[in-house]
């Protein structure tokens, strides 16, 4: 694949805004629900609607769109290769380009995102996989009947392989892009099923182990570019200082001193902060610090003011208890309530996780420009839902969409932080006021860190019913947290009745053969901006879940592996992975002075188990993680160097976040301002991960989350088994753990 050419294709009504040149190729498609609807296509020098999925070049190029943005998870390359495999095409000669953000046309038929275009909750490949499958064999289908018309031969007798078409009888060849010289595209394109696609064991791309990430080179090189490094003609700089939550004003502005700085162009009192504007990044740096030794905030109207975390820790947990309460209903089997009434041995416990943030190493930014006349503007940012950035700057700016155009950038980490555009909303408020000219917007980190949109906090309460044979017969998991979807998502959170699928999502069974459960929430509403997060729930429910699963294993006597075993032994898929990481680490083996644990974690369909190797320095409290071992089922792997890849990072997220990281929450605000005071893994704190993956031809279900979950609870479970002690709250840092040993 051609890997210096990752950039995005700009908004276009017309065809020849897609195609580069004369004597090319452009063909469409709609994405339907799980079908890809084709729309009417004409010749290359017509009329096209802005929808092009892919693009044959005179040069025997082919450009394929991307609907999706590219934080290092690999879709840039994984979404083309589904095009390119049904294409036949030269990888070689691949080059990727960001899709527009238009859902009607580029949007995920993911039952998750149901047509929206975002990159989320690891549905790109899932959901686009069959779709951009049919967009490719439709393409060749094509391709394949103008060469048998110029040859007068029967399109059956013709077949393709790697950016040609052949007529074996003749030995006469075509390459894509002579035929594309020559070519028109039919107004009405091949019908084409799932059925007529390749299988498995058809692949020359899809599977192989020997083709990498296409923006990786770029990367080494330092030649990618990030939203952090665009640069536009006439362009201003700006940092906000932040208001430190949802609702707070600044009051008695004293600007005069920033507006002294040399290079100081304006300072804007905004409604979310204060912004100032200057010709360089280091002008408005010590703008920033001037003000912020100044301004005072006025909170009276901000909802989570009297949020503090350690109240909070006493309320939820009373909430926890409480039977009124008054719980939703997340996920369901059987009757719990019934079977917990029941008599016999009840087993009880709670457990905690902190807030904490997505601390990605690219500070928010956004660069925007807006016409002089206020009513269109050009946005450059990494978002991951381009959409959403479209639908804020038009509401902001009194336009349509149509007037928005957006230029995807690469992201220095998202992990569910670039979801929310609030970055963006600040960006074109400042740029309307200094328009036209451009303003580039980067937060500082102590803004970014203020700015947070944290995972929520979390108080669990679960409790079990063992039957006379030790069997687990009824389970009931209460969650307690503030409700994301009522932030990040709210017309579903008001469709269902106030339930929050990211937030709860995890603490369902499927696996699990419990015939009676059910987990619940609690809804705390606090004002607090959560947003989701790597793992999405999983990264707080499982660690609850397979905690408690440890307990009742220890109550009965056998052995974590054992039990997990018997509860999924009706389950080939979940068994298949616990035996895996079994046998990668060796579970059965005594190490002295080391503690093992297992953990299992299930995320929309894939599968994972990981184990733990930890010591413990008991006179810190310190624990370190020599060894993870992580077996996994992700279905058919596209890239699977790259699968590997993204399971090994989600393990380093879910280790910072068990071991490490918290957000504390005094009046409102958060009170650590920068990795001094927020610490994440570092370096000499990474154990050796060792990963394997389990062979399927089942299709794609999503990798980017799966590997956070199992991190937090396996390590904890290690801890018990090396101390006898149960560490109860997330994270376990060393001065939790102290005071359980000591």
């Amino acid at each position: 694949m051609n890997d210096t050419n990752l950039h995005e294709a700009p908004l276009a009504t017309t065809r020849r805004g897609f195609l580069v040149g004369a004597g090319s190729l452009t063909f469409s498609a709609v994405l339907g629900l799980g079908t890809g609807g084709i729309t009417e296509s004409h010749a290359a020098t017509g009329k096209l609607q802005p929808n092009a999925w892919l693009t044959i070049h005179a040069d025997g190029t082919v450009t394929i769109m991307a609907p999706v943005a590219e934080m290092g998870q690999g879709t840039l390359t994984a979404l083309p290769m589904l095009v390119a495999e049904e294409l036949d095409a030269d990888w070689s000669k691949v080059k990727a380009e960001f899709a527009p953000p238009n859902p009607a046309l580029y949007g995920n038929p993911h039952p998750i995102l149901r047509g929206g275009q975002a990159t989320v909750a690891s549905v790109a490949v899932p959901g686009y996989f069959t779709p951009l499958r049919i967009a490719g064999a439709q393409a060749r289908a094509v391709l394949m009947q103008a060469a048998a018309d110029k040859w007068g031969v029967p399109v059956g007798e013709l077949s393709t392989d790697t950016g040609k078409v052949l007529h074996a009888k003749s030995g006469r060849s075509l390459g894509y892009g002579e035929i594309a010289s020559f070519a028109s595209v039919p107004a009405e394109l091949p019908k084409i099923t799932p059925a007529d696609l390749k299988q498995p064991g058809q692949y020359k791309l899809v599977g192989k182990t020997t083709i990498g990430r296409a923006d990786v080179p770029s990367k080494v090189t330092g030649q990618a570019k990030f939203g952090i490094d665009v640069i536009v003609p006439d362009m201003l700089y700006a940092t906000v200082l932040e208001s430190p939550m949802e609702g707070a004003k600044a009051v008695n502005v004293d600007a005069d001193a920033a507006k002294a700085v040399p290079g100081i162009t304006h300072v804007i009192t905004l409604p979310f902060g204060v912004a100032v504007v200057g010709n360089t990044v280091e002008a408005t740096r010590r703008a920033r610090q001037l003000l912020h030794e100044k301004v005072r905030w006025d909170t009276s109207a901000a909802a989570a003011a009297k949020f503090d975390s350690v109240r909070a820790r006493a309320e939820y947990e009373r909430h926890g208890k409480d039977a009124a309460a008054k719980p939703l209903d997340a996920y369901k089997r059987g009757d719990a309530d019934k079977a917990l009434g029941e008599g016999g041995k009840v087993i009880e416990a709670t457990y905690w996780s902190e807030h904490v943030c997505h601390a990605q190493m690219e500070p928010m930014n956004c660069t925007v420009r807006v016409a002089q006349d206020g009513q269109s503007c050009e946005i450059w940012a990494g978002s991951q839902a381009p959409a959403g950035v479209v639908a804020v700057a038009s509401g902001i700016l009194k336009t349509t969409p149509d007037k928005v155009r957006f230029h995807q950038q690469l992201m220095g980490g998202g992990f569910g932080r670039r979801i929310a555009s609030d970055i963006v909303a600040q960006a074109v408020v400042v740029a309307n006021a200094v328009k036209p000219r451009a303003v580039k917007l980067i937060l500082t980190r102590e803004d970014d860190m203020v700015a947070a949109r944290p995972r929520p906090m979390t108080h669990h309460v679960l409790r079990a019913r063992l039957d006379e044979q030790g069997r687990i017969a009824g389970w009931k998991h209460r969650i307690v947290a503030e409700n994301v979807d009522a932030v990040a998502a709210p017309p579903r959170f008001q469709a269902t009745g106030g339930k929050d699928y990211i937030g709860w999502q995890g603490s369902d069974l499927p696996h699990y053969a419990i015939p009676n459960y059910v987990s619940e929430g609690v809804r705390e509403l606090r004002g607090m901006r959560v947003q989701p997060f790597r793992g999405i729930g999983s990264g707080h429910n499982k660690f609850a879940v397979e905690s408690f699963l440890d307990e009742i294993a220890a109550e009965r006597g056998i052995d974590p592996l054992e039990f997990r075993l018997s509860l999924t032994r009706e389950d080939p898929r979940a068994s298949a992975v616990l035996r895996e990481v079994a046998r990668m680490s060796d579970w059965g083996r005594q190490r002295p002075g080391r503690g093992m644990g297992i953990a299992f974690a299930d995320y929309h369909g894939s599968l994972s188990a990981g184990v733990a190797e930890i010591s413990l320095d008991r006179a810190t409290g310190k624990i370190k993680v020599h060894n993870y071992w992580v077996a996994a089922d992700t279905g058919l792997a596209i890239q699977p160097q790259n699968v590997l890849a993204q399971i090994e990072g989600a393990v380093v997220w879910g280790l910072s976040v068990a071991l490490f990281e918290q957000l504390d929450v005094k009046d409102g605000a958060i009170v650590q301002t920068n990795f001094h005071d927020y610490p994440v893994l570092r370096m000499s704190d990474m154990p050796e991960i060792h990963t394997s993956l389990i062979p399927s031809q089942v299709p794609p279900t999503g990798v980017g989350e799966l590997g956070v979950a199992a991190v937090a609870p396996a390590i904890g479970n290690a801890l018990f088994r090396l101390t006898g002690q149960r560490a109860r709250q997330l994270p376990m840092s060393a001065a939790v753990v102290k005071g359980l040993v000591v």
